[in-house]
């Protein structure tokens, strides 16, 4: 992360370079998934091999000394490192995610964000904003923020926050203790007094991601450390599109992962056609009509969700607002053709695919445990309803 801006071509050399590297990466993540999806432990190697490519700050900006990786180059990586382990995919997309908005809205105080890129030249410093709660969704957060005089003090519990074990930082949300309570997001070291993790993932996929809860028991905070904080409802215009554009980037980066899964999945179910042949059959599977037929039909949906994604990445890149908005829809669509597809192969194969000696069981429950990061499918579908209707009220 040193080098400085020059010619638009020299812009790109590190990005370049981090994307060369790519293969080997997602060779050596891939080597290791099973046994970490297995244990359920932390994928630290898998974190560091990411961190060693210059691929765990792809997003940083060149103002900062960074590559300056856009959405486009972000799901490109996060689709390749998801074929490897979604698990480690997972837990890139989000410290990406943070640099980003911070090169986009540079919330971080300039010392702050200065201690995390330090951190990250020594060795791989992840980031993650923790806004889930054990009581689920509320108009005000749970966690609350007092303030002491010197410092604001977080008390309050999170959850399903991934790499939870291993974070440098947090940034989370919570509202003031006021009169006239304000929200916003503090940021919080890993190690800091009164921060404890407890071990509570245990889910059908994505085991080696670490989405434990994380419990905050007045955790100091120095008042630079409290972001953006701002009565409910009062955001402007430019406030609400800064947080369209983070929720885009959002959006189709984790769709990346889930695509990277579902084309791991693909890869196997070829190699599975091409080398089974039943004993009622003198030639493999891959011969036979109805299952190129069935293949053509994953690849098809395959197609269309990355051009999805690669599409608006781009649109986003070049600051359409027709493309952010569409997000969050895609998003849906996207992830219905990914667990078709691999739900698909799965069916194709039957007993082979069910079984722990292979890995399209672990890429079905992969794919299934993204939805997690994710809203529900009918809210995503109410919100682009009600959009259809401004759309039409706006015409009339």
């Amino acid at each position: 992360m040193t080098q400085t801006a020059g010619s638009a071509v020299e812009d790109r050399t590190a990005v370049t370079e981090a994307l060369a590297r790519l293969p080997r990466v997602v060779d050596l993540l891939a080597a290791r998934a099973e046994e970490h999806d297995r244990d359920g432990t932390f994928p630290y190697q898998g974190i560091e091999a990411v961190h060693e490519a210059g691929l765990l700050t792809l997003t940083v900006a060149q103002k900062y000394g960074g590559a300056g990786g856009t959405l486009a180059d972000t799901v490109r990586v996060l689709a390749q490192l998801g074929r490897g382990d979604a698990s480690v995919a997972v837990l890139t997309a989000f410290t990406l995610l943070q640099h980003a908005e911070q090169a986009r809205t540079g919330a971080w105080p300039a010392a702050g964000y200065r201690r995390l890129l330090t951190e990250s030249r020594r060795g791989p410093a992840l980031v993650n904003t923790l806004r889930a709660e054990p009581e689920g969704a509320g108009p005000l957060p749970a966690t609350v923020a007092r303030w002491d005089g010197e410092a604001w003090l977080l008390t309050g519990r999170k959850a399903d926050c991934a790499g939870a074990e291993a974070l440098a930082w947090m940034a989370v949300w919570a509202r003031t203790e006021e009169p006239v309570p304000r929200v916003g997001t503090f940021l919080v070291r890993g190690d800091s007094e009164g921060v404890e993790i407890d071990p509570t993932w245990d889910q059908l996929g994505l085991r080696a991601s670490a989405g434990h809860d994380v419990i905050l028991d007045s955790v100091r905070v120095g008042p630079e450390g409290a972001l953006k904080l701002a009565a409910p409802g009062t955001a402007g215009a430019a406030e609400s599109a800064a947080a369209e554009t983070s929720r885009a980037w959002h959006d189709l980066a984790l769709c990346a992962v889930h695509l990277g899964v579902a084309r791991a999945a693909q890869e196997w179910l070829v190699r599975f056609l091409q080398q089974r042949t039943p004993a009622n059959l003198t030639e493999p599977l891959a011969t036979l009509p109805r299952y190129r037929s069935a293949l053509g039909e994953i690849e098809a949906a395959l197609i269309g969700a990355e051009e999805l994604v690669y599409g608006l990445a781009a649109g986003v890149d070049r600051g359409e607002a027709s493309a952010t908005a569409r997000t969050g829809a895609a998003q849906l669509l996207v992830n219905r053709a990914v667990t078709g597809a691999v739900q698909q192969a799965v069916a194709l194969t039957g007993n082979p695919g069910l079984s722990r000696r292979h890995p399209l069981e672990r890429y079905l429950r992969d794919v299934l445990s993204g939805r997690t990061h994710f809203p529900a499918d009918e809210v995503v579908l109410e919100a682009t309803g009600r959009a259809v209707l401004d759309r039409a009220a706006r015409r009339s």
